[in-house]
């Protein structure tokens, strides 16, 4: 069976660390799709690509061309890998822009890896205080494995437990991917009123 994972990679600069770690993360999936007998059909989406049209969609409430068809590829996917660089201790604002514009049970039960570069370890902390919070409120099944990249991380001595890493969280997410149908979790709150 072909599984639709959908990359959703924040880089401003072209090329990026954060569309390196993307298409990394990417192809770990691919791989471990394979594993369980399946195929990845990955779209990327590069958020920089979309920031005139992620703005008009704030102002206007309607998105158009390139970002309704990233849209729609974020509806279907069966998984979703994002990944930001950091800004000021947590994901950049175009990052957050485009997961603003989605719907409000878009992501609802939809399995996602989260990944993260900066130039320095110090900021590996996005991931739990930043970024799983905002897709716990959209309702995502994050993997537990995040993945953080400083500059060191991409090559030298570090470099295998990098890779180890990255394995872990792709095996993950092809788990949940290829797992029962998604259960969608009841939320607590829904009847406090």
């Amino acid at each position: 069976m072909t599984r639709s994972i959908v990359v959703v990679s924040g880089g401003l600069s072209n090329p990026s660390s954060t569309r390196l770690l993307a298409d990394q993360l990417a192809t770990a999936t691919d791989v471990a799709l394979r594993g369980h007998g399946d195929a990845a059909d990955l779209r990327v989406i590069e958020l920089r690509e979309l920031a005139h049209p992620l703005a008009d969609h704030l102002l206007t409430g309607f998105p158009t061309g390139a970002l309704a068809e990233a849209i729609e590829a974020v509806r279907d996917a069966d998984g979703l890998i994002v990944v930001t660089p950091v800004f000021s201790a947590s994901y950049s604002g175009l990052f957050k822009m485009f997961f603003d514009v989605l719907g409000p049970d878009l992501l609802r039960g939809k399995p996602v890896l989260l990944a993260a570069t900066a130039g320095t370890a110090r900021h590996s902390l996005v991931l739990e205080h930043a970024m799983r919070p905002l897709f716990s409120y959209l309702r995502a099944i994050t993997v537990p494995t995040a993945v953080f990249a400083a500059t060191e991380d991409f090559g030298g001595a570090r470099s295998a437990d990098f890779s180890e890493r990255i394995a872990t969280a792709a095996t993950e997410l092809a788990d949940l991917v290829v797992g029962s149908p998604r259960a969608v979790p009841e939320d607590p709150f829904d009847n406090v009123t």
